[in-house]
């Protein structure tokens, strides 16, 4: 090869390697060009979604203040307020402070042991999901948020935090013990002790009534009614008059009428003292309503006009009275004088049957079920709207309550009525042929005018004493007592917002799993998922060794 050709050659070669060599630099120019407008790209990408998710967090938190995120998928709703109490916090117009004097895991530990307490006495798998009380309580929280006012809710170690029981003792004479919930908004306090948080779970009974076949959560009311009450700018006090110069009024047996009267009362914003007629006064400025259930003893002319004198309040009217006959006694001259000066009358021989309008009830302080005649409303405007009108009021063993003419300044109305195929029992002996409507409720009022106001008295009479016994006023979903009686009571006091809240039955969850599920659990979590992570293994791996 010539010298000539061998530069020629040369020359080639170092052309042809620099020409690779820019052909190189380009690919890497481009290759890095890529990767920085990917990169850019990226970036761009990252803080967009980074922008989106913190905006997201932001409305989130927003609607969360007024609207609960979290979903209630158990399906009898067991962390979802209902629309009572919703509508009722809705229309909160004061700051309230739930106090809870223990941290929110001892709700939790509290259904753990009472699951175990039913497995080993029982032999139950028997779910109490207290748990789901914290949950309820941010939902009063949230939902009071919707209107003027607030509820506040907080969890304290009262050990390591003594001075906040001492902020409450300034306005609550009571106790206040670890693990109570502390109600509060100015200087109204009311405390809701263990006993009464246990009490928000009560089990269900078959129809033997023995063993219990299910949960049910009647917790709801008691929150509601106690945060409307403590938010009373104007609360209602009641009197019972249980004792006189401290002997019982009333007879042991009817102990659930009164119970159920109190409970009543208290758990729809009432507050509720005894009083001894004889020995307290009967003072309008510290009582507003009285009541007199089932009085197996008469009273005496001095106690009589004590009553008068406190419906009078010295010509400013505006006080109330609510009176229960006891169903055994009939001989009480003083009272019954009492109520003809309010143009009422009790039929004390008489008690009214219906064979065909009526249902069989259970009566706790009969401690047996009967066949109990089922009324009809005959004043709506003396008892206010219900929430449901179809649900039956019952009436065992009720008196008649007549309207009697007297010129006493009275205007008396027959509240609620039996069916027209009722009839009289007069002295054990059945009057069948004397079938029609019996009025078994009737309020009476007196009233005087002040300038432009109408200031007005009432008294109460039902017929019936075992219309309010605890446990028939406890199934407010089966029968409309609690609703009814309530509502007369509102209605003659002025007093709004008061709620009855349907209980809540808890769908039971097995805490165990049968034998079949329990295989079926094991086979997937000792042979399926580990097959499956074994495989997504393999397929990664191969992926990588191809690349």
């Amino acid at each position: 090869m010539s010298k000539k050709n061998k530069e020629n050659l040369e020359n080639d070669i170092i052309a042809s390697a620099e020409e690779e060599n820019s052909g190189a630099e380009k690919k890497e120019k481009k290759r890095n060009h890529k990767k920085l407008r990917y990169g850019a790209a990226s970036a761009v990408v990252l803080v967009l979604v980074t922008a989106i998710i913190i905006a997201f967090n932001l409305m989130a938190h927003l609607v969360a203040q007024r609207t609960p995120l979290k979903l209630d998928l158990t399906p009898d709703n067991r962390f979802e307020l209902s629309d009572e109490s919703i509508e009722a916090m809705k229309n909160l117009n004061k700051d309230v402070d739930i106090t809870v004097t223990c941290n929110r895991d001892y709700f939790e530990a509290l259904g753990d042991y009472y699951e175990q307490m039913y497995a080993q006495q029982m032999g139950l798998l028997m779910e109490m999901p207290y748990e789901m009380l914290p949950e309820i309580l941010d939902k009063y929280s949230i939902y009071a948020k919707n209107g003027n006012g607030s509820v506040n809710v907080k969890y304290v170690d009262i050990n390591k935090d003594p001075s906040v029981i001492t902020e409450f003792k300034k306005n609550y004479n009571g106790e206040i013990k670890e693990c109570n919930i502390v109600i509060s908004s100015g200087d109204r306090v009311k405390v809701l002790g263990q006993q009464e948080i246990m009490n928000m779970l009560n089990t269900n009974t078959g129809n033997s009534g023995q063993m219990p076949t299910g949960m049910v959560f009647v917790g709801e009311t008691t929150l509601t009614t106690a945060i409307q009450s403590v938010a009373d700018s104007n609360p209602v006090t009641v009197g019972i008059l249980r004792t006189l110069n401290g002997a019982s009024i009333y007879e042991e047996g009817y102990e659930p009428i009164v119970s159920g009267i109190i409970e009543l009362l208290t758990k729809n914003g009432y507050d509720v003292k005894d009083i001894d007629v004889a020995k307290d006064s009967l003072n309008p400025e510290e009582e507003d309503l009285l009541v007199l259930a089932v009085p197996s003893m008469d009273f005496t002319a001095d106690v009589i006009e004590k009553l008068g004198d406190f419906l009078y309040n010295s010509g400013k009217y505006g006080r109330d009275l609510i009176y229960l006959p006891s169903f055994s006694t009939t001989e009480l001259p003083n009272i019954e004088e009492f109520l003809a000066d309010w143009s009422i009358e009790v039929a004390d021989d008489t008690h009214v049957m219906d064979e065909e309008n009526a249902v069989q009830t259970p009566v706790y302080s009969l401690n047996a079920m009967t066949q109990a005649p089922v009324l009809t409303i005959a004043d709506p405007d003396s008892v206010g709207k219900l929430a449901n009108e179809a649900i039956q009021i019952v009436a065992p063993f009720p008196k008649e309550v007549k309207i009697i003419q007297k010129n006493n300044g009275a205007v008396a109305t027959a509240v609620l009525k039996s069916s027209s195929t009722s009839y009289p029992v007069i002295d054990g002996e059945e009057k069948k042929s004397e079938k029609g409507e019996r009025t078994i409720a009737v309020i009476s009022k007196k009233e005087t005018s002040d300038q432009f106001d109408v200031l007005a008295s009432h008294v109460l009479v039902i017929g019936s004493p075992f219309m309010a016994d605890s446990l028939i006023l406890s199934y407010n979903t089966t029968y409309n007592n609690a609703n009814v009686i309530i509502g007369m009571v509102n209605k003659m006091t002025g007093k709004e917002g008061g709620v009855t809240i349907p209980e809540k039955a808890l769908t039971q969850n097995n805490i165990a799993p049968s034998a079949g599920e329990a295989k079926a659990i094991a086979v997937v979590v000792v042979y399926v998922i580990p097959a499956l992570v074994a495989i997504a293994g393999i397929i990664i791996l191969l992926r990588r060794r191809n690349k």
